[in-house]
Parts: structure tokens; C-alpha cells; sequence
């Protein structure tokens, strides 16, 4: 168990004390004083140093836990929680813009990179003949050095020659495409659901298991409607959040 800082809580402030309290734990989890999976003070603990109620303790905890900042164990007390890097889905974005934009540092593994021909399933979905020559790039997406995606992304190899002479370990996708190939990506399509990580997904993203992934399947086009990519990501679903805005 961690021992907070001496801190005050005001009771003469028109502020609720238990706000004060969420306030004071929050601060020290951005601070990272307080590390994920550090146990907070008891509830006993808490009323004592700050001279407070355990109704009031509760209320400041709990406000921390809808956050997703903390979580609880039964019998056990509460922890700090990993922290959760907010995706706000938007139209041609990158995974790489999406995260800078939050002031993440983003970094990729390349898991695989290679040449294979279209089979039926992916003949279909990029509109190409069936044996075409497909771009598959599968890579570990990390956020501030936390893995929080697995993602498979399939390209028409004759819409971007040679394209796996660029280092996908630290250059965006996306970015290549524009900057090295001058295409005009135009529309993306994107459908979300849950499930529940395979073992390989739980190992890459150092889940236990059984645990639950947000699955994104997105679709990126050009300006004359052909298909340019097609991606699969499988998201760490207590890390990452997916939000989208109509």
C-alpha cells in the first residue's frame, strides 16, 4: 500500500469534501506518485487522515472509479487503474495523429510484413481480382510504451509499389501513402464490436485472460472509389476507449 502525501482537505470550502478527495488522489495519479496497480489507502486509513466520513471516503472513490482511474477488489481495497488513451474516431486520421494530437508518444513493433495473393475474402473487400498482389502489414501499436493495439492492414499492391521499403516500425501508414505516393485518401468506413481476446491477442497485449477487445474494422478509399486499404485492429480494450461524434 502507498502512503499519500500530507495533503488538506478544506471543510470550510464551498466545495463537497468528497470532490476535494477525488481531487486530491486524482492529482496524485497524474502525478504519477501513485502507479497503476499501486493499492490506495483503506478507507479506514483515508478517514483518518483527513478527519473525514467513510460515506464521504466512498463517494470520492467511487467518483475515481467511474473515471476509470481506480478499480476495486472485493475484500481486497482499491488500485490504481492503467491508464486509458481516448481514440475520438475521425475521418482519415491516423493512429499516429490520433494519439500525437494527445500528446502520446506512439510507437509501432512490425510483426509481419510481406506480399500474398488475394485470396476470396480479401478479393472481395478491396474490389480486386482473386491472386492480385496484396500488401499485409501486421504490427503491435504502443502508446507511451504500453501495447494497446494489434493491427492487420491489407493493401492493393499495385496502388502502392514497393511499399514495404518503408519503415513501418516508426512511419504512419496513412503519412506514406500521402507523402510518398501522393494519394488522396478521400473516405474511410468504419464498424466497431466486442469480443474476446484470442490467446495470441492476450499475450501481445498483455491481457489476462478471459478478456475483452474492441475490434475495428476500417475501410480507406480514394477519390475514384478504389479501395486503398483495409484495416483490422484489435484494441486493449481497458487501455484504449473509442468515441465517435455525429
Amino acid at each position: 500500500m502507498i502512503s499519500l502525501p500530507v495533503a488538506t482537505i478544506r471543510k470550510d470550502s464551498a466545495v463537497p469534501l468528497h470532490i476535494q478527495l477525488a481531487g486530491l488522489l486524482r492529482e496524485q495519479i497524474d502525478r504519477k506518485v501513485l502507479a497503476p496497480h499501486d493499492r490506495l489507502p483503506s478507507e479506514r486509513d483515508l478517514c483518518e487522515q483527513f478527519g473525514i466520513s467513510r460515506i464521504t471516503v466512498r463517494k470520492a472513490l467511487s467518483t475515481l472509479v467511474q473515471e476509470g482511474r481506480i478499480y476495486s477488489i472485493v475484500g481486497k481495497g482499491s488500485y490504481v487503474a492503467e491508464p486509458q488513451f481516448h481514440e475520438e474516431l475521425q475521418p482519415l486520421s491516423s493512429f499516429t495523429e490520433d494519439l500525437a494530437r494527445r500528446g502520446v508518444v506512439s510507437s509501432s513493433q512490425v510483426l509481419g510484413a510481406s506480399i500474398v495473393p488475394a485470396d476470396d475474402e480479401l478479393s472481395a473487400a478491396l474490389c480486386i481480382p482473386r491472386g492480385a498482389e496484396v500488401v499485409r502489414l501486421h504490427r503491435l501499436r504502443l502508446a507511451d510504451g504500453l501495447p494497446i493495439a494489434i493491427q492487420i492492414a491489407h493493401l492493393p499492391h499495385h496502388l502502392c509499389r514497393d511499399l514495404l521499403r518503408f519503415d513501418f516500425a516508426s512511419r504512419s501508414l496513412f503519412d506514406v501513402l500521402r507523402s510518398e505516393y501522393h494519394l488522396a485518401l478521400v473516405r474511410t468506413t468504419t464498424s466497431i464490436e466486442a469480443a474476446l481476446a484470442s490467446p495470441e491477442e492476450a499475450r501481445l497485449l498483455q491481457l489476462h485472460r478471459p478478456a475483452a477487445v474492441l475490434i475495428s474494422l476500417q475501410t480507406t478509399y480514394l477519390e475514384n472509389g478504389d479501395i486503398i486499404e483495409l484495416t483490422r485492429s484489435v484494441f486493449h480494450a481497458e487501455r484504449y476507449k473509442l468515441t465517435t461524434h455525429s
